[in-house]
């Protein structure tokens, strides 16, 4: 059983290799190889001792989510690995219930948990984590999210607006967040309060 399941991830990964070539001539390796590290830091962890090559492979073989994010990377790069990203996503497809738009600026360390009927656009720091259900984004035409260092968006968390989530930020579960948010807070409740200011219990509204 073992062999018959390494088995089926060889041949899944060299269905999949030949994404490696967009890797390769793309101008954004070392943001894409960031994203790899932040995934098997949380997601495969016997990955650690991989090398990266190996590393990209599975993830873009197990998580569709992944596949998202490292289509993303490549359509910052040229115009002609722009155009040949939109040829490989018709074969390897990406999760369709995973919004990530073009226009973001996202820092390095993305990893996305599901990803399931989530919508991203946003301006996110590095080594951001967002939960499935999940709406980023525009509540008017005065502008965009901007989302700090070490940001996490729980379940099904709304976070809209020209607002700013400061750095190590927690967004709780089902939390409306409309307003900006200090760094090193933990933010719950519709419409959301700080609950956890350095580590310490409050009740604050933003």
């Amino acid at each position: 059983m073992v062999i018959l399941k390494l088995l089926i991830m060889i041949i899944r990964k060299f269905f999949v290799s030949p994404l490696l070539v967009l890797f390769f001539i793309s101008s954004e390796k070392k943001l894409i190889v960031s994203d790899v590290n932040r995934w098997v830091e949380i997601e495969l962890f016997e990955g650690a001792r991989k090398p990266d090559l190996s590393n990209i492979l599975s993830l873009l073989v197990q998580y569709k989510e992944f596949r998202n994010v490292f289509y993303y990377r490549l359509f910052q790069g040229s115009s002609l690995i722009a155009a040949l990203t939109h040829i490989a996503r018709i074969v390897y497809r990406e999760s369709p219930r995973l919004l990530l738009r073009k226009s973001c600026t996202i820092g390095p360390g993305l990893f996305i948990q599901h990803g399931w009927s989530t919508g991203i656009n946003a301006d996110i720091g590095n080594n951001c984590w967002i939960n499935q259900r999940v709406t980023i984004g525009f509540k008017d035409t005065t502008g965009r999210p901007t989302l700090g260092n070490n940001v996490r968006i729980s379940v099904g968390a709304t976070v809209l607006g020209n607002i700013t989530i400061g750095d190590n930020v927690i967004v709780g579960a089902n939390s409306l967040v409309i307003k900006n948010v200090p760094p090193n807070c933990v933010v719950g409740g519709v419409p959301a309060v700080i609950i956890k200011r350095d580590g310490i219990r409050v009740n604050e509204k933003l």
